[in-house]
């Protein structure tokens, strides 16, 4: 995405590239204060620069929820089929015209550890939950999230067209001013 966005002088290096570190849970209300944490624990840890998310799919029939307990939804985390059951279990009487929903990630950038040297941004991808699961790719929430001004799921798409559109893809986007900044 750097090169693509024309952004050099950084060189990325992912959590297997650094000794391993603690993380602190996930305690955050919003997306962003997640993101936040997780990005300053690794600039804690490493002293580098660090990049961190959180995401997950806000339902708008359920005031936004499951939000930051999108993983965990149904109880445990990463139960991936469960967590879109019990999302179908709940909307079962919702009409069509109100299953709006949107996949949200939030990019954390933190350079320094003052109050102010970080970035965060919020990248949504709109769309609705279907009545049913429909396609294998993807992961969480794809097969029932069909996005706005397409007719198939999220797990139909091919890992291409995801990523040209996707909640993360947009995110990381919004967060590359602050990337040229620090490239300097």
């Amino acid at each position: 995405m750097l090169d693509a966005a024309g952004v050099s002088g950084l060189e990325v290096v992912s959590l297997d590239d650094v000794p391993a570190f603690d993380e602190a849970p996930e305690t955050g209300a919003t997306f962003e204060e997640n993101a936040l944490a997780k990005a300053r624990d690794a600039f804690a840890a490493t002293g580098l620069p660090a990049v961190a998310d959180d995401s997950g799919l806000e339902v708008a029939a359920l005031n936004g929820m499951p939000g930051v307990l999108s993983a965990r939804w149904a109880g445990r985390h990463g139960e991936d089929v469960a967590n879109y059951e019990l999302l179908l279990a709940q909307l079962r009487d919702v009409p069509d015209e109100r299953r709006a929903a949107a996949f949200v990630s939030a990019c954390a950038l933190v350079y320094g550890s003052g109050p102010d040297d970080h970035a965060v941004v919020r990248g949504q991808w709109p769309g609705v939950i279907a009545r049913a699961p429909r396609g294998e790719g993807g992961f969480g929430y794809d097969p029932v999230f069909v996005p706005e001004g397409e007719s198939r799921s999220a797990a139909q798409l091919s890992p291409t067209e995801k990523d040209a559109v996707s909640h993360r893809g947009r995110a990381l986007t919004l967060l590359l001013p602050a990337l040229r900044a620090l490239a300097g």
